[in-house]
């Protein structure tokens, strides 16, 4: 990587979404939920977005497999949620167990209420540098309240109102 690229991104504003998906498995369902910020809207007609996941993430592997996830953007009182699903999946596993989703009506995957949120089906998956882009064709979605979304700037969660004072 050029050494500046991280540094410049940095820069970059991106929103903070928890994505959801689970496997079926000896008749249970086992979630599992990540935090992410590359979230992409693709196309309105089909609607369609896109997660970049690490070639090797258990999460990208769960998400071929049951082919649906739900993506839940963040308001900005919900930092501590994403740093919990920020941890790799081990310690992410307590907080799926603890977190405050419900099952969304169209894929089953779990969804913190929040500004909005999205449920995919998976349309097909690329091999992009170091990571696989999953393109989903969403199913359903969901607008909550107008709460201030929580973004990602600088290598920190903040909210809005943080960042223009």
């Amino acid at each position: 990587m050029p050494p500046d690229h991280r540094r410049v991104m940095r820069q970059f504003v991106t929103g903070v979404c928890v994505a959801s998906t689970y496997v079926d498995q000896d008749s249970e369902r086992r979630h599992d939920a990540v935090t992410v910020n590359s979230v992409t809207s693709l196309s309105l007609d089909p609607p369609l977005i896109a997660l970049c996941l690490r070639h090797e993430s258990r999460f990208l592997a769960r998400i071929r497999s049951s082919a649906r996830w739900a993506v839940s953007i963040l308001s900005a009182d919900h930092e501590s949620i994403a740093e919990a699903f920020a941890q790799d999946q081990d310690k992410r596993a307590w907080a799926v167990k603890t977190m405050l989703g419900e099952p969304g009506p169209a894929t089953g995957a779990l969804i913190v209420k929040g500004p909005g949120w999205m449920e995919c089906e998976l349309d097909r998956s690329i091999a992009v540098g170091d990571h696989t882009m999953v393109i989903g064709e969403v199913r359903s979605t969901g607008v909550g309240d107008a709460d201030s979304p929580l973004i990602f700037l600088e290598g920190r969660f903040r909210s809005l109102e943080t960042v223009q004072s």
